[in-house]
């Protein structure tokens, strides 16, 4: 972390840090409520210094989606689930880790097993990923013959330690009104249960571990589960916004973007910033078609309301295209600051490398 203050010339990441402490009291309390355990994902933000906040909160352990990220928590994380599917190659690092801390695997297949039971040097604990409607990864819950292979497998060494069923429910990011999540989680939680009364006798102390941001942050009631893995939900963003997972105040980063050029005629402002810091994720959007994101209200480093009619609609590798409505243009000028909320955090929070707070404290990232 650095303590000077940070003077904005290029695309900057701003964090409001009291959203994002309120986004993260608000789970951890759900998790509380619910009586679930809470395993933030911590791939959205990526950074020590925004875990201690969870620390706080007396949060005890974490989620990662890559082993290089696994690693860069352990400095101050003891028990790390990597909800990725285990590469194998890996190996080296895997063994590094377990050694030092208490670390989980995710487990799609037998030949993974086979393998782990070859090669590992200390225990580790493992999950099976359980493909509920997202068809990403993950083994069908009917799958049965697969699931108790695996099972088996595992069995018949002394380093692999059943934790439990995990998924997620990334089909939400499909649905556009609460009901719809609402839906998604039932029917996920269904299969799960089904898995549940099939194995809990002879694991009586598996657990079943769900994780996505619009799930966690729409559903109230998660009595049938034991773990909640929500990570976006830390900043959101245009995505979380349209889904019906947060509100447009609970969006707690935001990029600011110079303006370079102006072209009155076309209604645009050409502003630094492209996919090399946004990236090209998108939404279609109902009155705009192609969005990459939406302009703010600008308030010095402070955001608020959408302006409207105001958004990102094209992004090359550096530039970024901003339409703007005729009545606006003469608003604005060469050398001012644009401030727009994000399609996707996560992926522009990566590209980024680092946050710069509202009153402009730096951020590091992994």
């Amino acid at each position: 972390m650095k303590n000077t203050k940070y003077m904005i010339t290029k695309p900057t990441l701003l964090l409001d840090e009291e959203k994002c402490g309120k986004n993260i009291k608000a789970m951890f309390l759900k998790a509380q409520q619910n009586r679930v355990s809470f395993r933030p994902h911590f791939k959205t933000h990526q950074s020590l210094e925004i875990g201690r906040w969870f620390k706080g909160l007396a949060v005890d352990k974490i989620t990662v989606s890559s082993l290089k990220m696994a690693q860069y928590f352990s400095e101050e994380w003891n028990d790390i689930t990597v909800a990725f599917p285990v590469n194998i190659l890996e190996i080296a690092t895997i063994n590094q880790l377990a050694e030092k801390i208490h670390l989980n695997l995710l487990i799609e297949s037998t030949n993974t097993i086979d393998f782990l039971k070859k090669n590992l040097k200390h225990k580790v604990g493992f999950f099976i990923k359980i493909d509920v409607g997202y068809h990403r990864a993950g083994i069908l819950p009917t799958d049965i013959d697969m699931i108790s292979n695996i099972l088996a497998q595992a069995g018949e060494g002394d380093k692999l330690i059943f934790k439990g069923f995990l998924t997620h429910a990334g089909h939400a990011y499909t649905c556009r009104m609460p009901e719809e999540i609402i839906d998604v989680h039932k029917k996920s939680e269904e299969q799960l249960i089904i898995l549940k009364e099939r194995y809990k006798a002879k694991y009586p102390d598996f657990i079943l571990s769900i994780g996505d941001t619009p799930t966690c942050s729409v559903v109230e009631d998660f009595s049938s589960i034991d773990e909640i893995r929500p990570g976006n939900f830390v900043f959101y963003d245009l995505s979380q916004y349209q889904i019906g997972s947060c509100t447009i105040d609970q969006i707690a980063v935001a990029m600011a973007c110079p303006i370079v050029a102006i072209h009155e005629t076309r209604n645009e402002i050409v502003i630094y910033g492209g996919g090399v810091h946004f990236s090209k994720e998108r939404l279609e959007d109902e009155k705009y078609g192609t969005i990459y994101g939406k302009v703010v209200e600008k308030k010095g480093n402070i955001w608020g309301n959408l302006i409207p009619d105001m958004y990102l609609k094209s992004l090359s590798q550096e530039h970024g295209i901003v339409a703007v409505p005729k009545s606006k243009v003469s608003e604005y000028e060469i050398g001012d600051l644009l401030l727009i909320l994000p399609v996707h955090s996560c992926m522009t929070g990566n590209l980024m490398k680092e946050y710069v707070t509202i009153d402009g404290r730096m951020i590091e990232r992994i």
